[in-house]
Order: C-alpha cells, then structure tokens, then sequence
C-alpha cells in the first residue's frame, strides 16, 4: 500500500473528517485530497523531489503531492546551514536510480562528516507508523494527534502517518512553544501527542500549573532520545490518565518500545521488539536488526556504507547493547562517536571539520556533554595555530554559517595542546575528565 493510495482512501470513505489543523487552517480529508491532487502530476516518477518548508499544510501537501506523482520525497530540515542543504540537494542530483516502492530519503548525520540518506520504502513507512504502532498503542482513526517536532525529521514524519495513515486527524505546531503546546492539548482534545523528553522538560513549569489541561491525552509517544526515570515518574503523575509509550529508533530502522509500566519496572530499557523485528546481539555487543519492512532499503549512493551496515542478513545499528532475561533491550553506549542533542543526532566528525576550517584553528576535538534541557551538549575543545587569537562568540559564529544551530558548539575550550596518544590520536577522555573537572571548579565558585 502506497501513502497517497491509503490517504485518498480515507477521503472516499469519510471525506468530512478533519484531516489537518494548523493555526487557523483546517482541512477535511476531501479538502486535502483536492489540494494534493492539484500539486501532483505523472511525469515525475523515481524522481527525487527536495522538500524545504517549515511546519505547516503546505508541507502536507507537498509531500503527499510527491508521493502521488511517483516522487521520491527527500524531506530537508529548514534549521539546516545553506552549505549543509546544498550538500543534500547536490547528492540527490546523482544518476542513480530510485527503486520504484522508495517514498522518502531521510538525510542523517554522517560518522565521515557527510551526511547519509536513509531510503525508506512506502511499506516500511506504512508498516512501521501505521500498523506496528497502531498494535502497539491501540492508536487509530478517531485518535487527534499533535506533532511539536519539525516534519522533515523522523519523529514528525512517524506523527505524520499516525494520524493520515490512520484517517484520523493531525494538529501541526508551526513551532514550538510550551504553553501554546498545553493551550493546543486541551482545546483541540488532543489525544494523541508526540512529546520528546526535551519538549517534555520545556513543558514541565507549565503542565505543573496546569494539569488539568492534559485531560483529553490517552497516549504520549516518547521517542529521539532516552526518557529519564525521574522524567517518566513525574510526568506520569501528573497525566495519570495518559500512556506513555518510549520509542527506540532511527531514520534506518525501527526497533523497540516500552509501556511506563515497563520503564518504571526495568530503568533504562528501550522496550522489546515490535511486532514482526528480530534483534541480536553481536559478541562486540553491537546491537543489530532485521525484519520484513522493518528496515530501510539502503543508504542512498553510498555503497562504502551499504557494505557496512549491512552484513549477514542484519543491519548494523551502532548502538551498544544488552538484552535482559526477558528479552527487555538496554542501550549502554553508541559505537560511533556522536552527540544525541534534543532528539537530533549529531556526529562529532561533522563539527570538527567545520571548525577546521576557520584559519585560527590547528586542532579542534568534539564531545557530548550533559546538558538539562536538551539531554546532551556538544562541546568543543580547540588548540589554536600559534599566534592566533578567538573567542567562543566568534567560533559560534563561525560554525553558524556552516552548521545547523543544533549542531554548534554550547561549550567552548581552548587548550594549549590537545591529549593525544603515542599516535597522535586524540585522547576524548581525557577531554571528559577536563570539562568535569571544569564544571566541579565551576560549582565552588
């Protein structure tokens, strides 16, 4: 089943429902179905259609109108730098071939720096966010989502087919804004909400002062990055009639999901499988997954890292893992060597060779640090060329023309020289126990 063939059944079958709400916009299924069908055409198919729109119907429409043409939809984040963009738009212009069951190519961070693009089939993406969720949280047509994460990402696409894969009815956050998102919950009876922890922990002061307000929630879907126990305990009182579902996934692949009685009985875990995915756990520890439209086709025009991650049968996810007794998953590291920053993930690579490019900088070395808002950081650490003279200010406005914003380093460290071992690797650490003993120093002031 096609995305556009699934929405435009919905349309025939209940074409007054609410299909969309976004300010004051609103649009029935029939309404939307009209709209795509005006966008759309027949010359476009295996095409890769760049779509660089923020939050809003036209992104709807836009995308659907790709997917009803035969498009390949490549959804690009609107927080991305121009340089960042343009890498995208030039690396889908390569004469490859798109297979004709590909929907979306969905660009992630690159472990070398050059961002990968994940090509998700339509049955991986029906499957995975109509079927496999709606069994595992009882969602479905009458249900009134709320996204509050951009739609071009992961997350926002999975909210995006929850609601239109299902016929039920998507209220789009233009951006964010927690007392506007608590405003939206109780006067669109919202029951359905996409919540990352860092959205969640923005929300916090105002779902304190008012609760009642989450009255209509029955489903919060916790997904892009760990939900911390302290987190799942307080918000879980304060919405008591809401189920909390945390997600475990990536752009490549869906994997796990836990039930608040699950994360609360077992801290730290991820949940077991979804219906229809395997998982093992190779000797390194590394966990990998497979499974009939549980994962991507392949990364786009990247044989190198085709090769890599797929191997045996399985694809490698570059998490490290455990699996209790009972099958439960706990991630306990990532192999690759990035920064998970209010659900986007950021490679350190990346942002050291953006750095490397400013004319003052000999050296610069990137970790994740915690952060209590947005779970991680990214903190750089730099050893000038000799002479040279910066500030933090002007290495952020340096990154600002080449990284998105969440990509740009919070913390900044210049050091004289950087801890390297007897190869003349750098020592990341060492540069852990610096900013530790940075932040202690910090602390008794």
């Amino acid at each position: 089943m096609r995305l556009e063939a699934l929405l435009f059944r919905h349309a025939a079958r209940r074409p007054d429902h609410p299909a969309l709400v976004c300010g004051s916009q609103r649009f029935t299924y029939a309404e939307l179905e009209k709209a795509i069908r005006s966008r759309s055409g027949s010359s476009m198919q295996g095409k890769r259609v760049p779509i660089q729109l923020p939050n809003g119907i036209e992104f709807v429409v836009e995308i659907y109108a790709a997917w009803a043409s035969g498009a390949v939809a490549v959804p690009i984040n609107p927080r991305l730098a121009a340089p960042e963009a343009r890498f995208i738009l030039e690396d889908i212009a390569a004469p490859v071939a798109s297979a004709p069951q590909d929907c979306v190519i969905l660009y992630t961070s690159g472990t070398t720096g050059r961002p990968k693009g994940a090509v998700n089939t339509h049955a991986n993406v029906v499957v995975q966010n109509a079927e496999q969720h709606a069994a595992a949280w009882g969602i479905g047509e009458n249900d009134r989502f709320l996204v509050t994460t951009p739609l071009a990402h992961r997350a926002g696409m999975a909210r995006l087919v929850n609601a239109l894969g299902l016929g039920g009815t998507l209220v789009i956050m233009e951006r964010f804004d927690a007392p506007l998102a608590l405003e939206l919950i109780e006067r669109e009876a919202i029951t359905v909400a996409g919540l990352p922890p860092t959205v969640i922990r923005m929300m916090l002061p105002e779902i304190r002062a008012n609760p009642a307000k989450l009255a209509s929630l029955r489903t919060v879907v916790v997904s892009t990055e760990a939900f911390p126990a302290t987190l799942v305990r307080e918000v879980a009182a304060l919405a008591p009639q809401a189920h909390f579902h945390a997600v475990y996934g990536m752009s490549e692949a869906a994997v796990a999901c836990a039930s608040l009685a699950e994360q609360l009985e077992r801290p730290g875990t991820v949940g077991r499988p979804l219906p229809g995915i395997e998982v093992k756990i190779n000797p390194d520890q590394e966990l990998c997954v497979r499974g009939q439209h549980a994962v991507m086709r392949e990364y786009f025009n990247r044989p190198e890292a085709n090769a890599e991650a797929f191997r045996d049968g399985w694809f490698h996810t570059g998490d490290l893992a455990r699996r209790d007794a009972d099958g439960y998953l706990y991630i306990v590291d990532r192999k690759k060597d990035m920064v998970l920053t209010g659900g986007y993930n950021v490679y350190c690579k990346e942002v050291e060779q953006a750095l490397a490019q400013h004319p003052d900088i000999a050296d610069a070395a990137v970790i994740g640090v915690p952060d209590p808002v947005y779970g991680e950081a990214v903190a750089a650490f730099i050893e000038l060329r000799p002479g040279a003279e910066l500030t933090a200010e002007a290495v952020g406005a340096h990154c600002a023309g080449l990284l998105a914003g969440y990509k740009k380093p919070r913390e900044v460290y210049f050091l004289k020289a950087m801890p390297r071992n007897t190869l003349g690797k750098v020592l990341k650490d060492e540069l852990r126990r610096f900013f530790y003993k940075s932040l202690a120093r910090k602390a008794n002031l």
